[in-house]
């Protein structure tokens, strides 16, 4: 299946457990694998007939900035189900990453990995 990759959405929202997290923010990355048919568009060289990666883009930020939940699945799962509503996805993975976790002596990612389909 074709798929289609964005990379490094780099985003500021109010997403996590700690209460300090809704109201100061931190910064999320998130990226997505979408899979859909990219024969047509390989053919006509014409945008209409494939996704807009700013239509994705846009989501994926206007998301992240105005949700407030407190885990970071439900955000994932939110863009997931977002992104499949574009015309023609048939299959999303969203990768979302807190590169700056408050958590003490931790200087890592926390990441979550989620794959979500139209497919029946």
């Amino acid at each position: 299946m074709d798929c289609i990759q964005l990379s490094g959405i780099r985003c500021y929202g109010y997403t996590g457990y700690l209460p300090e997290e809704q109201v100061l923010g931190q910064w999320f990355e998130v990226d997505l694998t979408i899979w859909r048919d990219l024969s047509a568009p390989g053919e006509s060289d014409n945008i209409a007939d494939t996704l807009d990666y700013r239509s994705a883009i846009e989501t994926v930020k206007q998301l992240v900035k105005n949700s407030k939940y407190a885990l970071i699945e439900k955000l994932a799962t939110v863009i997931a189900n977002a992104i499949l509503k574009l015309e023609g996805v048939q299959q999303v993975q969203v990768r979302l990453s807190k590169p700056a976790a408050p958590i003490p002596d931790f200087g890592g990612n926390i990441t979550i990995d989620i794959t979500r389909s139209n497919l029946a």
